[in-house]
């Protein structure tokens, strides 16, 4: 039996997210430019995005470039939105093939002009596909998504749309960047660096983490699966305890 195989179709996260990191240690162990680790993990993007397609994950949500990305090189930073605009051309066909939406989340009008453009046209030709979501993180920080989402709410609140009294974290999520997404079930991190880095950090309160040591332009849909099947294997208690759990899932 492979991994695939393996999986519980019943027990499937909706939602998985990915930081992916790794790329720049990658290029490096081979003496070439840290550039050349993120060229080649396209492939890693383009394998893991088919494979949840293909067991039937609703949103796959990849850490693609954060705030705090801006203060690399601007070498690597141009590298990267050029590396972004050339990707999102070249794998129209793929999402197209696999009947997957693209969608972004953070601060996207920031981003440089080229990037922005086809970011949008490429959106805009996926939007009527439904099989999953792939959402792009371009640009985004946890604290900065929960600093604006506070922000929004005090313009509201100062313009008597929104009474305080009313606030709460089903009333928050509604300011977010995900407001109409479903919080990760799965959170994996590749290159065995074991922390979150700033990343959806109001969503993944109850979210399982896996730290996978693989570098993610060596990571592959086996990959995939063993996170997978090592979260269907995990209790997910929420605060109740085992008895409580049972209870719920044998009514």
């Amino acid at each position: 039996m492979d991994l695939k195989e393996k999986i519980d179709p019943d027990k499937l996260p909706k939602h998985i997210a990915i930081i992916m990191d790794g790329n720049g240690r990658w290029a490096k162990s081979r003496g070439e430019m840290r550039v050349f680790g993120h060229q080649n993990g396209v492939e890693s993007v383009r394998q893991t995005s088919t494979a949840a397609a293909e067991l039937g994950v609703k949103f796959l949500t990849l850490y693609a470039f954060s705030t705090e990305n801006w203060k690399r090189p601007k070498c690597e930073v141009d590298a990267l939105m050029n590396l972004l605009v050339l990707t999102l051309n070249s794998e129209l066909g793929t999402l197209m093939e696999n009947n997957i939406r693209l969608r972004a989340i953070g601060d996207l009008t920031h981003l440089q002009p080229g990037c922005y453009s086809q970011l949008m046209e490429t959106m805009e030709k996926t939007s009527n596909n439904n099989r999953m979501d792939l959402v792009l993180a371009l640009n985004y920080s946890g604290r900065w998504e929960i600093a604006e989402a506070a922000r929004r709410i005090a313009v509201e609140v100062a313009a008597g749309k929104l009474d305080p009294e009313s606030i709460n974290p089903d009333t928050f999520k509604e300011y977010l960047e995900t407001r109409e997404i479903p919080d990760p079930e799965l959170l994996i991190r590749t290159s065995g660096e074991n922390r979150v880095s700033n990343f959806l950090l109001w969503q993944i309160a109850y979210s399982e983490l896996y730290f996978s040591a693989k570098l993610w332009p060596d990571f592959r849909k086996d990959d995939l699966y063993e996170a997978i099947i090592d979260y269907q294997n995990r209790e997910r208690r929420f605060g109740m305890i085992s008895e409580q759990i049972k209870q719920v899932t044998d009514k």
